[in-house]
């Protein structure tokens, strides 16, 4: 069984990824850990030099020093003075090949990405030795551990202080919810979209054909007008909920919902109760279909 699972290596001021390895094991776990860690990547200006966040099964572990941190996902059961002393290994490694200025200079994600060769070297020889080739270093790095060890927090700690940073979480969820996209639209949506798209119709005619009615005869008629407007604007929400990512979603729909259901009964006598049941079940069919839709999950492997 591998006990270091994913390395990854980025830089501290902006998060910019330099290299990773690649992954050959995708259990639902390891993916949250990688997400977790690249979330991290993007603030370790707030994290002390060595920490590590503790997992159910898996770890990450990750060491910053000279702008550049070194990070990884590691099972639990591998000894926490094993784990920093990879990422020594790892930061001596990197360091020998890259120097500062072509680090500093770096403009796009994952420029040293040959270092994968050197990471999987790395990762062999601990996952099948299961530590360093010299014991010294090992023992070196526990004395260091022994008298400055890491930091540990825990995952909630780390989504708190990401969170939290410059006061921006209601502003990071509204600005992550633009570029999140949707699954792709069923035959089941477009179908319903279709029929959304009828009923908004035959709304709007109606209730123009009411107003023509409303202002020669009958002015009572005018909250029957209101009805048909509203309910053609519900139906034309519904299929922009359907179509685009948005915050409150459950609670939109069945507010949608609920008023196409009482514009409808409003409207009974005006429409029989076949046209009424029409109305309803499509505007339920839509409200189904959008809460049904989930996010596409996206990642930043890049490959890796």
């Amino acid at each position: 069984m591998s006990l270091i699972l994913f390395a990854f290596v980025v830089r501290v001021r902006d998060g910019l990824p330099l290299s990773a390895s690649t992954d050959f094991e995708h259990n639902k776990e390891l993916q949250e850990r990688k997400q977790q860690l690249r979330t991290i990547s993007k603030s370790l200006g707030r994290f002390p030099d060595r920490v590590t966040v503790k997992g159910r099964k898996l770890n990450i572990y990750f060491v910053s020093s000279e702008g550049v941190s070194y990070m990884s996902v590691c099972h639990s059961s591998l000894p926490v003075a094993k784990a920093f002393c990879f990422l020594e290994d790892l930061r001596w490694e990197f360091t020998a090949c890259f120097d500062s200025a072509v680090i500093s200079l770096a403009a796009r994600p994952y420029p040293f990405l040959e270092f994968d060769n050197t990471i999987q070297k790395l990762k062999q020889q601990y996952n099948q030795t299961g530590g360093p080739a010299l014991e010294v270093t090992l023992a070196e790095v526990q004395e260091e551990l022994r008298i400055r060890p890491p930091q540990v927090i825990s995952l909630d700690e780390v989504e708190l202080t990401n969170g939290t940073a410059n006061g921006h979480i209601e502003q990071s969820a509204a600005s992550a919810g633009i570029n999140q996209r949707l699954e792709p639209v069923t035959a089941p949506g477009i179908l319903s979209l279709v029929l959304n798209i009828m009923c908004a119709s035959l709304n709007v005619i109606r209730g123009v054909h009411l107003i023509e009615n409303t202002f020669q005869d009958d002015s009572e008629a005018m909250w029957k007008v209101a009805a048909f407007f509203i309910a053609f604007l519900c139906c034309s929400l519904q299929c922009h909920l359907y179509l685009f990512h948005s915050s409150l979603k459950k609670l939109k729909s069945f507010l949608l919902l609920a008023a196409i259901v009482l514009c409808n009964l409003h409207l009974l006598g005006t429409r029989n109760m076949w046209q009424l049941l029409f109305h309803v079940s499509v505007a339920s069919l839509s409200t189904s279909l959008t809460l049904t839709r989930r996010l596409q999950h996206r990642t930043d492997d890049c490959g890796v």
